[in-house]
């Protein structure tokens, strides 16, 4: 497994507001992790890219215990979040938004082929280059935030709530781009309200409900779930 979550625990001072949860993310997966507003899927990704100390249980990647690990060395060891709210620089360029995307990195020739990349993914990047981030659309944004995750190469790229706000012609592509970015190798694990677009993309996935995983199985079948259907499909 690339990604191992054990018993794991986080705490907001008094608050427990992950109770002990274990996921697995395979190498090559789509893995979903869907729930409610409050439910800790935030939280979960803030921890597995250790923007939030845990309290108990572990996190290894690669088979390394990382849970301890400072936040720039997991994006070193191939983790890198697209953050909810995109999080752009918006008084950067799109270029230079890119490039700090980069910043771990030395290898000049390969920043640059995978800068081509995130091009040719993203098309509209490419034509706006030299634009600055807060003057794009927020479906750019979304483009450019994942783009910019996608420079440090990562083994697992975790994208919290990418359809966010977007209108549905512009989700519909940019879980196409997704799509094709597991396709060229990359391992994702994906926080999304959408449920529906979510669980039709993905290999396996979690529901998570007050910070404890209450259902697991392959997207197909949580997506034909009766409860997961009536509770985040609002389907009978």
């Amino acid at each position: 497994m690339l990604l191992e979550i054990d018993n794991l625990v986080l705490r907001y001072g008094r608050i427990e507001a992950l109770h002990g949860i274990t996921m697995r993310v395979g190498e090559g997966e789509v893995v979903a992790l869907i729930g409610a507003n409050g439910a800790g899927k935030t939280t979960t990704m803030r921890a597995i890219s250790g923007l939030r100390p845990v309290h108990s249980g572990t996190i290894r990647f690669n088979g390394e215990d990382i849970t301890n690990l400072r936040a720039d060395l997991r994006v070193v060891r191939g983790i890198c979040q697209a953050p909810e709210g995109r999080g752009i620089f918006p008084g950067m360029t799109v270029l230079e938004n890119l490039d700090m995307g980069a910043y771990t990195r030395r290898d000049r020739a390969g920043v640059a082929a995978d800068l081509e990349r995130v091009f040719g993914l993203f098309p509209r990047l490419a034509e706006r280059r030299k634009q600055l981030g807060g003057t794009l659309s927020g479906g750019e944004q979304q483009m450019l935030a994942v783009g910019r995750a996608l420079m440090s190469r990562p083994k697992l790229l975790l994208l919290d709530e990418p359809s966010m706000g977007l209108a549905p012609m512009v989700i519909q592509q940019i879980f196409s781009i997704i799509t094709e970015i597991n396709e060229q190798g990359t391992t994702i694990l994906l926080v999304e309200q959408n449920a529906q677009q979510a669980l039709s993309r993905a290999h396996r996935a979690y529901v998570l409900e007050t910070g404890r995983i209450v259902k697991e199985g392959t997207g197909q079948d949580l997506l034909h779930d009766p409860a997961v259907r009536e509770a985040y499909l609002g389907v009978a």
